[in-house]
């Protein structure tokens, strides 16, 4: 069984993830390491730290010889080849401060948005996220947490919609080997690859292996998509419910090459916000039945 879970809520502290994810079924994690709206936050406390990683050791035992897999997601207002002098000054210092938060927490990988180019061009803005990624690195030579960049829907001047994209990152960047990819079944769906179909999949699949390689692929996003196939629209809905399908996940929970790369739902909550717990139900049903 892949190691599936959730994006959970650390209201309260970051330690109360690992409760939160166990009352849904979680066997793996993603979390915001600060408030994701904000630029800045006050330091994480030594006390919560500790706590988190007792936490997290917790998790290991006879079913589970490892600790449960953790994922951090980045501050949403980041956007490291913005044209936008302070912007862009602002997002190197936002990233630098989470990846700090997430070596202190032992969290290896920090899900980021790689940016929107705002007009300057894709070829400028994959140059400036590779040089902050470089300035960043430079500044945080002792820091163990990797950026995981993310694929995007393509929306706007939004770049890494497209897997060429996120390679040619990582062929910019001067440290390759600090840099990982989180991809997005969703985003993945309305950037245009269709992943409904065996063929698609396996197009898809190709794809990966000739741009950014399988082996950099840390974390999986497992989201429906409200709208359809190439609509660059970033609309996350309900496992099944949604233009992808549960015979999309299927085909992917059963694909033997994911191995133990955790893959975290980002889905509706609903009005009960018990739609995680719900989507792993269907997740594990899937599982079980294909």
């Amino acid at each position: 069984m892949p190691r599936l879970g959730a994006h959970v809520s650390t209201a309260g502290g970051v330690s109360r993830a690992f409760a939160r994810g166990e009352a849904i079924g979680c066997d793996a994690l993603q979390v915001f390491v600060k408030n994701a709206s904000t630029w800045a936050a006050k330091p994480l406390p030594d006390a919560e730290v500790r706590a988190f990683r007792e936490a997290r050791a917790a998790t290991a035992g006879p079913g589970a010889p490892a600790p449960l897999p953790v994922v951090a997601h980045a501050s949403y207002l980041i956007n490291l080849c913005s044209p936008k002098p302070e912007v862009h000054a602002k997002s190197r210092t936002a990233l630098l401060d989470e990846l700090g938060r997430c070596t202190a927490l032992g969290i290896p990988g920090l899900v980021l948005h790689p940016g929107a180019h705002l007009g300057e061009g894709e070829d400028a803005g994959l140059e400036g996220i590779a040089r902050s990624l470089d300035a960043v690195h430079q500044e945080g030579a002792d820091l163990s947490a990797r950026v995981l960049l993310e694929n995007t829907a393509g929306q706007g001047t939004v770049l890494g919609s497209k897997l060429a994209q996120l390679a040619r990152i990582l062929a910019l960047v001067d440290a390759p080997e600090r840099v990982g990819v989180c991809l997005d079944t969703c985003h993945a769906f309305a950037a245009g690859y269709d992943l409904r179909t065996d063929d698609g999949y396996a197009a898809f699949m190709d794809e990966i292996e000739a741009t950014i390689g399988l082996p950099r692929v840390a974390a999986l996003h497992l989201n429906d998509s409200v709208f359809d196939l190439g609509s660059a629209k970033d609309r996350h809905a309900t496992i099944g419910e949604g233009m992808l399908g549960a015979e999309a996940f299927a085909r992917l929970i059963h694909d033997p090459r994911w191995g133990d790369v955790p893959m975290v739902l980002e889905t509706p909550l609903g009005d009960d916000e018990l739609g995680h717990q719900r989507d792993l139900v269907t997740l594990r049903a899937l599982r079980a039945l294909r």
